[in-house]
Order: C-alpha cells, then structure tokens, then sequence
C-alpha cells in the first residue's frame, strides 16, 4: 500500500475508532445489559443493529488492508453475535 493510502486509512479508522469507543460500544454495552436483564429490544435497537450491520460492510475493505484492526472487529462482531443470541431468547419468553 502507498504511503498516502496509508495515511488516509488510518485517518478515516481513527475517526471510527472515536465513534466506536464515545458513541457505539457505550449504546451496544447498555442494549447488552438490558437484554441480560431479560428485556426485549426495542424497534428502535433493532434498526440501530441493522445500521450497524451495514456500516460494518462498508468498511470490511479498509479491515482487509489494515489486518491490525481484525481483532478488534472481531471482538465487536462477538458482541453483535452475543446481543443477537440473548435477544432471541428473550423473544422467546
């Protein structure tokens, strides 16, 4: 990869980056907590996970040239798998 692509990758992950940790990790913990709590998730969690189903999409190609970003990927996919899992057995109650 070029330099300058490179730079730029790593402008627009750091602008992820930021979003993950002060907007997206703190709303998918508090979905987490409500749905061990046994509640259900609401219409508007719901569309919020689709958007971020998506947006994950978006940006698989900047993780393909940025490896060292997969394993944090990886672990913030284990949570949607996590949310997805708990929020099927509480629609099951």
């Amino acid at each position: 990869m070029r330099t300058g692509n490179r730079v730029h990758d790593l402008r627009v992950l750091s602008v992820i980056m930021k979003g993950l940790v002060d907007e997206h990790l703190p709303r998918l913990l508090s979905i987490k907590r409500r749905l061990d709590n046994g509640e259900k998730l609401s219409d508007w969690n719901i569309v919020y996970l689709e958007k971020s189903f998506i947006e994950a999409r978006r940006i698989e190609a900047l993780l393909e040239r940025n490896p060292e970003y997969r394993v944090l990927m990886a672990r913030l996919l284990h949570l949607y798998r996590e949310i997805t899992e708990r929020a099927l057995e509480n629609e099951r109650k």
